[in-house]
């Protein structure tokens, strides 16, 4: 079955717009788990702008679901992770001047530095997986440096999913399948996740090779106007329908 990786970074954006204990994540996480979510996601930025270090203790104590630690290629993040151990480190580019994760990591032109840099979180039994683009160059690197996941990035094929742009949105997607394949038969568990909505999420969760998505903005926003568990229980439906 297709897994799906609730990401709560958001319920921790709402919560700091204020200054207040809530919206809890901890508590987000065990909603999404009685919804049928497989795995939290959570992705601790340099800056802190959301999730914060106490949110990770916090996950890591009382999550029941397994956690995926997204996180920079720093020293730093490597220490906490290394504390932490959780069962996934993904390791996506990060630019503090960003809104959001722009892109994938260059894992093809940062190659050795990378292989170095997973090593001790691989030794440490998490399973690692670096957050790309379907190019088949950042495919093949991350197999060569021992990574066991790849992310494919879907923003570009969800951002080309409007009006008089479906031409380009099925030339993403033809790439995003390519890609899945190419990482499949080198041996990578294949991920997806970025910008999925329930608009685009049928086309991607349709692609055989992919074993999970992580979905964070989108739920945290539907919820407002439905309720979190309800916004995950769909976006399951969805999935489930489309692999089928």
């Amino acid at each position: 079955m297709l897994r799906l990786g609730v990401n709560i970074d958001h319920v921790a954006t709402i919560r700091n717009a204020r200054g207040t204990p809530w919206p809890d994540p901890l508590r987000a996480a065990r909603i999404a788990e009685e919804a049928g979510a497989d795995g939290i996601t959570a992705h601790l930025r340099e800056d802190r702008r959301h999730i914060s270090d106490a949110d990770i203790d916090a996950l890591m104590q009382g999550l029941r679901l397994p956690l995926n630690l997204e996180m920079a290629a720093t020293a730093e993040m490597q220490a906490i992770a290394l504390r932490h151990r959780p069962h996934a480190v993904c390791l996506v580019p990060e630019k503090r001047e960003e809104r959001t994760t722009e892109g994938g990591l260059d894992v093809a032109g940062n190659e050795t530095w990378l292989a170095e840099f997973i090593a001790p979180l691989r030794d440490a039994g998490c399973r690692v997986s670096m957050f790309i683009g379907h190019e088949p160059a950042q495919i093949e690197a991350s197999a060569r440096i021992g990574a066991a996941v790849v992310e494919l990035h879907t923003g570009a094929y969800c951002d080309l999913d409007t009006e008089g742009r479906m031409g380009e949105r099925d030339a993403e997607l033809a790439g995003l399948a390519e890609g899945a394949r190419l990482a499949a038969e080198l041996g990578l568990e294949v991920h997806a996740g970025h910008g999925l909505t329930f608009d685009t999420v049928g086309p991607i969760a349709a692609l055989p090779q992919i074993k999970e998505l992580n979905i964070g903005h989108f739920l945290i926003a539907e919820s407002v106007f439905v309720g979190l568990g309800d916004a995950i229980r769909e976006m399951r439906r969805k999935m489930d329908e489309a692999r089928q």
